[in-house]
């Protein structure tokens, strides 16, 4: 012991000292500040995930458009039992959004419902994506808010989805946008990417419309005219300062667009972790899920007994019912705290898609089962995204091979010499 002690007593009287854990703390801070703020600021982070959901929920829009199109007008139109006198009360007693309820005739409502798959297959596309996001959660509202009683929880989803994706940069690959972008920088460098003659237009047209709506009253809510118009505004300021202000205001506007994708891709997700804690911590409280038994009683209900015999063969097995709604329940529950480790993010996302599945294959519900994956998307990671997108462009090369070779060869830009001799000699003089 005394030994030790003139040891310990040495060690001090040296200055060896182990380093404080608290030394150089502000400094540390400062640091891992700085790098969080140019992460979130220098880029729009995600890019393959935002591009996955606005596929999947664009797709999910689509088929839901094309399989209830022989019930439109039973389901959305003049002929709902939901009449057009209770959804303008309803809709004027909760402010919700919807075109559909502009006027009762039949035209209209063809014309809304049909623009809606057309913005859906934009969004599919990804062309024009910022108008696209637009057209699309106004058609998207229009149809849902017009009828509230024939969704579920799926529809949910889509409602509060189409309104993120406003706000994102979902179109920075997989889409029509950057393949146009990435050939104009190719081929043309030298001129300014913003020379969008079809751009300008469409911008143009959805003002005249913008200012119509205004006009006539319908679009009565302050917030909603602030919002388009806003929306609108934006899009012309984003389009003069990339060409008329490459420098600072251009890099200050793009670190503005890049937060505000950012936060709403955080929104995004929170409310995935969201759906499903709330959605599991009140399974726990119900006696049917505490049982083990919840499971079986959906299955025996004829409206979503799709496969009866599957229903069967599982409802007569007490050992999966119970492991299916015990499953269920803690899958939900530890999804939340399963984003703190990357593995265990990655087998709870696969179970989850898994479940979807199979939601939409026993119960009869694809749609919402979709809008669940589609959901579900932004968390997966790049790595298998980039592996997705590769083995997608290998499987359609054949028909992107035919299309090429049916498309016209663009004409080659000849030299500047070529040119001036072609040229006629008044156009020299001149």
């Amino acid at each position: 012991m005394p030994a030790q002690r003139s040891t310990e007593t040495a060690t001090k009287g040296t200055g060896n000292e182990p380093p404080s854990p608290f030394r150089d703390l502000g400094g540390r801070f400062d640091a891992a500040l700085a790098r969080g703020i140019g992460h979130i600021t220098r880029r729009a982070l995600g890019p393959y995930q935002t591009a996955i959901v606005r596929i999947g929920f664009a797709t999910t829009v689509l088929l839901f458009l094309l399989h209830e199109w022989p019930h439109r007008h039973e389901m959305y139109g003049p002929d709902s039992p939901w009449g057009f006198d209770l959804a303008t009360r309803f809709v004027d007693d909760n402010g919700a959004f919807t075109v559909l309820l502009w006027s009762s005739s039949t035209a209209w409502f063809e014309l809304v419902y049909h623009l809606t798959m057309l913005a859906a297959v934009g969004m599919l596309l990804g062309w024009r994506t910022r108008a696209s996001s637009v057209l699309f959660m106004i058609g998207v509202l229009s149809v849902q808010n017009r009828s509230v009683f024939m969704g579920d929880g799926g529809d949910n989803v889509i409602h509060l989805m189409v309104m993120y994706l406003v706000l994102t940069r979902c179109g920075q690959v997989w889409s029509l946008d950057a393949r146009r972008l990435a050939r104009r920088r190719a081929q043309q460098p030298e001129r300014h990417v913003t020379d969008d003659p079809a751009g300008i237009a469409l911008w143009a047209v959805l003002g005249v419309l913008l200012v119509a709506a205004l006009v006539s009253g319908k679009i009565d809510s302050p917030v909603w005219s602030l919002f388009f118009a806003g929306m609108w505004l934006v899009h012309g300021y984003w389009w003069l300062i990339r060409r008329y202000a490459p420098g600072e205001p251009r890099i200050v506007s793009d670190v503005i667009g890049n937060l505000v994708h950012n936060a709403a891709l955080l929104v995004i997700m929170a409310e995935v972790c969201v759906i499903y804690a709330t959605a599991g911590w009140y399974k726990i409280q119900g006696s049917r899920w505490q049982d083990g038994t919840a499971v079986y009683y959906p299955m025996q209900l004829d409206y979503f007994n799709v496969w009866p015999e599957i229903s069967e063969f599982l409802g007569d097995s007490g050992l999966i019912i119970m492991a299916l709604t015990y499953g269920t329940v803690m899958v939900q529950v530890a999804f939340p705290f399963a984003l703190l480790n990357r593995r265990a993010k990655n087998v709870l996302l696969v179970v989850m898609i898994g479940e979807h599945i199979g939601i939409a294959v026993l119960l009869g519900l694809p749609f919402f089962s979709l809008a669940m994956i589609a959901m579900d998307s932004v968390f997966l990671p790049t790595a298998f995204l980039l592996w997705l997108g590769s083995r997608a462009r290998r499987v359609t090369e054949p028909v992107r091979r035919r299309l090429r070779r049916a498309a016209p060869a663009p004409a080659a830009p000849e030299p500047a010499g070529v040119t001036e001799a072609r040229s006629p000699a008044w156009a020299k003089s001149t």
